[in-house]
């Protein structure tokens, strides 16, 4: 379980910051990351740092699927901790 935590940790961390380089990619017109990037980032456990990272630099807030899937990621992972704390715990 403790890797687990790390692991998710680490996600999370990653899909913030991914949301935040993105964001600053966007003001200055650079190279940006693709939206299905940020979403696997998202579903391989970095959910709660992206959605964090979309609110609190306000990146992809107009965009439906992010407003919908972000949130739907986290209940999901949601979903999943509590699984496996019942399981293993």
């Amino acid at each position: 379980m403790k890797h687990l935590i790390t692991y998710l940790l680490i996600a999370n961390v990653i899909g913030l910051l991914s949301m935040c380089i993105d964001k600053s990619k966007a003001r200055r017109g650079a190279w940006r990351i693709p939206e299905k990037t940020l979403f696997l980032i998202a579903a391989c456990g970095g959910a709660f740092g992206s959605l964090a990272g979309m609110y609190l630099v306000r990146h992809k807030t107009r965009h439906q699927s992010f407003v919908i899937g972000m949130p739907a990621l986290c209940l999901l992972w949601v979903g999943i901790l509590v699984y496996l704390c019942r399981r293993f715990l």
